[in-house]
């Protein structure tokens, strides 16, 4: 028996891949069950010791004048996130850009043309 009902072909397809996924739901909860690393995990472990305290405090980075504090403070959380102390940070300035970059960049935006 051959069909040409395309809503009948999506239901048939649509049912084998739900069953595919729903043995593959069963195959990993299978492998959950039956894992052997999962008990060495959960065997206690040792307390870690905790670092000593630093002796003395960073000194704080040497900020430009005319550099806001939000930006200072979200130059410290971007640190942070990355995973980089900001006792690490000596100094914050203001770049020093060539000439050449902002004539390019103006260059660029007054030969922009609208489509």
């Amino acid at each position: 028996m051959e069909t040409q009902n395309p809503i009948v072909i999506m239901l048939i397809n649509m049912t084998i891949v739900f069953a595919v996924l729903f043995v593959l739901s069963l195959y990993i909860r299978l492998i959950h069950k039956i894992d052997p690393t999962a008990k060495a995990a959960a065997a206690p472990k040792a307390a870690p010791k905790a670092a000593p305290a630093p002796k003395t405090a960073a000194p704080a980075p040497v900020v430009e004048k005319g550099i806001a504090d939000e930006t200072v403070a979200a130059i410290a959380a971007a640190l942070a996130t990355m995973g980089v102390g900001f006792s690490r940070v000596k100094a914050i300035r203001v770049a020093d850009r060539p000439a050449w970059g902002g004539v390019a960049r103006h260059e660029g935006l007054t030969t922009l043309k609208m489509r």
